[in-house]
């Protein structure tokens, strides 16, 4: 993982290589153990809070730190271990200790992993812990790299700019935008009571910890803001009438297929929130054109593509997909924009990222000018991986900055009379947010005609030599993890061995399988297998497909990977099937054409879809069988896909077929996906189910795998 701290890493090695270590100027020692002893005071302050159960975002920060410090101790201490002798050697060990602790806490709570993961975001807070711990221990530190501007990927207000003529056009013929003073007449009174409390991490845990279902109240149905001949379903013209009567800021999160877009574009009609912004991934951007011409045919939509050479300036609703915000970003600031849509608002959940600050930068620039601009949310999955996933959507929302509540959620805890020291101030923090604008309704609520759907596994064996080779390749991996276990096993002190298996070594054993550099170059990991096992199937998955298409009607076929793709459609080309083909390198209009292909010519009866670039926000409903030839790492990701045909409007019970091969590592992914119901449940549904979605499911299944080698030998020796 490429972070700050491997960078002042690099930065110290560098400067002790040119004979200017950062560790020869020292602060006054106000630990004098060093950076090792104060290290493990903080670890196991970490292990004594889970153990008690406090799953607290500081605790979470303090493991992540203590793990990547311990690192770059280690890396230190291996790279003078031949000046150090002895004392290197007990370091070392003292560091080995270190590890052994997190190990075991991770154990407890598989969530931690994944603050290990190459792509785990370092927050400002763990930035401002590693620096505070390291200063502690007396250890000069260098300024801090990520507080620098990074050339590859410079803000906004520095990357290339354009604005096209016809929103030229658009300025000369009003050069000034008509003043509105209501948001400086509308900021609310400075907060005295919560001053100085911690809030953003209370208000997170007051979701994590579960609850009712998460739904603000919302007033009853009017018949007004359907276009003629359209009618909306109860759920949807409720969300309408809220905006109607004044709400403007929704994070809506019903679950997929439930009419999102609809509600989005009525509620800015209802709140005549024009000109409106709506962000969306590439792969829908003409979908919601098309949606907007159908809800809201008064109000013009443009496209931006690239440059925008061809959209109409003068639009009413202009849709933009992320990876060309950047560019836009300038003239739309001085639009005057009154609204801003964000669909599949989980792409923001890194508040670091790029498209996420593009994204939160606009929102705080239309916040600034206009007292009750339209901010709505849209997303089936708010979480992915954790409870922090919320966060990036709240700035944008404005209920949040990056530290603390604002505007009318910091008057709304105020007004509980409460602060986190007291009993009940989960529950009313909860609620407070919820009033904010969370709107969530699930399909067994709200869409009682819907018909059922269901995930049937179709075992497959692969029987030829690619079969053979996958599991011996599964098999040499297998006992390289064998291998690396019974090293760890046998360095282990006497007193410190397990009888039986000892499952928090074979995790960290997993875990460092999992992050090795040399194990990524092999073609024997878990990412090259299962690909292996998609182009293994992909023949007889799209042979499934085919069967499918001649006795049920229209199938879609979803896959990862390009070649497994390729290889259904020959598969469908030989056997004389017309398909249709949604990838991830189409422009919008070849997709688009591809997607009416599928929906409106009887000869067409597959629809190839890339799980990434067609799983989100289009409708293939003229379907009720799908084919999942290849697993997804997420419960999410698949739901999303079914969701695709499973939506308002489906007159037919939905079936999801995965193709699953028998004897491989493809068992035992399944098995882990359906073990993950969704955080969301917990989140904001009001299960009290302990779903663990933030563990990896790759780290879970490199731990079944050896798991199951280590039982399967156990049992020859018995025997």
């Amino acid at each position: 993982m490429t972070n700050a701290f491997e960078e002042d890493s690099v930065a110290r090695g560098a400067q002790r290589k040119n004979g200017a270590s950062t560790r020869t100027r020292r602060r006054p020692r106000r630990n004098d153990g060093g950076i090792i002893r104060l290290l493990a005071q903080v670890v196991r302050e970490v292990e004594s809070s889970v153990q008690r159960g406090r799953d607290l975002p500081s605790i979470r920060t303090k493991f992540q730190v203590v793990a990547l410090l311990m690192r770059e101790e280690r890396a230190r201490v291996k790279a003078e271990e031949t000046k150090l002798g002895a004392r290197g050697a007990e370091e070392l060990k003292r560091l080995d200790g270190i590890a052994t602790i997190l190990a075991t806490t991770a154990a407890r709570d598989p969530s931690l992993l994944g603050l290990l993961a190459d792509d785990a975001v370092v927050s400002d807070r763990a930035r401002a812990l590693r620096r505070e711990l390291l200063q502690t221990a007396g250890i000069e530190v260098p300024e801090d790299p990520a507080a620098q501007p990074e050339p590859a990927a410079p803000k906004a207000d520095t990357q290339r700019r354009v604005v096209p003529v016809s929103v030229e056009s658009r300025q000369l013929a009003n050069p000034f935008l008509e003043p509105d003073y209501s948001a400086v007449a509308k900021r609310p009174a400075e907060p005295r009571r919560l001053v100085g409390w911690e809030l953003v991490e209370p208000l997170m845990k007051s979701f994590s910890d579960g609850g009712a279902l998460s739904c603000m109240d919302l007033p009853e149905p009017t018949t007004a803001g359907a276009a003629r001949g359209l009618e909306l379903m109860p759920h949807q013209a409720r969300l309408v009438a809220a905006a109607a009567a004044g709400h403007r800021t929704f994070l809506l999160a019903d679950e997929p297929g439930l009419g999102k877009t609809a509600q989005a574009l009525l509620a800015a009609q209802a709140a005549d929130a024009y000109p409106l912004l709506v962000v969306v991934p590439n792969v829908v951007k003409m979908n919601w054109a098309r949606e907007a011409m159908l809800w809201t045919p008064n109000r013009p939509a443009t496209v931006v593509h690239g440059d925008g050479d061809r959209i109409d300036g003068f639009a009413d609703i202009i849709i933009v997909n992320y990876e060309v915000l950047d560019r836009h970003a300038g003239w739309l600031r001085e639009l005057g924009l009154r609204g801003m849509v964000v669909d599949e608002a989980h792409y923001i959940k890194n508040p670091k990222s790029q498209r996420s600050q593009n994204v939160l930068q606009l929102s705080e620039r239309i916040r600034s000018r206009v007292a009750d601009p339209l901010l709505i949310a849209l997303t089936g999955t708010p979480l992915i991986n954790d409870i922090e996933d919320f966060k990036a959507i709240w700035q944008f929302l404005g209920w949040i900055d990056e530290t603390r509540p604002i505007g009318e959620l910091m008057g709304a805890l105020e007004r509980t009379g409460l602060t986190p020291a007291d009993r009940g101030f989960s529950a009313a923090a909860r609620a407070a947010v919820v009033d904010r604008g969370i709107v969530r309704r699930r399909k067994a609520d709200v869409a009682a005609d819907l018909p059922a759907r269901r995930v049937a596994d179709v075992p497959v064996e692969l029987d030829d030599e690619a079969g053979r080779s996958i599991r011996a390749a599964e098999q040499s991996l297998a006992r390289r993890l064998v291998t690396r276990y019974e090293r760890a096993r046998a360095a282990q002190a006497s007193g410190d061995v397990v009888e039986g298996i000892d499952r928090v070594l074979v995790r960290q054993v997993a875990a460092q399988e999992r992050a090795s550099k040399a194990t990524k170059k092999s073609n024997e990991n878990v990412f090259t297998m299962t690909r292996r096992i998609g182009q293994a199937k992909a023949g007889l998955a799209a042979d499934y497909a085919a069967q499918l298409a001649r006795s049920a009607g229209k199938v879609v076929f979803f896959a990862k990977h390009i070649d497994v793709m390729d290889i259904a459609e020959g598969t469908f080309a030989k056997q004389g099937i017309r398909y249709a083909s949604i990838r991830g390198d189409q422009t919008a209009s070849a997709r688009q054409k591809h997607i009416d292909a599928f929906t409106n010519d009887p000869d067409v009866a597959v629809a190839v879809c890339s799980l990434t670039a067609a799983g989100v926000g289009i409708n293939l409903q003229v379907a009720s069988n799908m084919v999942l030839a290849e697993l997804s790492w997420t419960h999410a990701e698949q739901t999303q896909a079914i969701d695709r045909i499973h939506r308002i409007g489906q007159e037919e019970p939905v079936t999801a077929w995965r193709i699953i091969a028998t004897q491989t590592l493809d068992t035992k992914i399944a098995e882990l996906i359906d073990s993950k119901a969704g955080l969301a449940a917990r989140a904001l549904d009001g299960s009290d189910q302990e779903v663990p979605d933030s563990a990896d499911v790759q780290l879970e299944a490199l731990v079944t795998l050896l798991e199951d080698a280590l039982e399967e030998r156990g049992s020859r020796h018995e025997l």
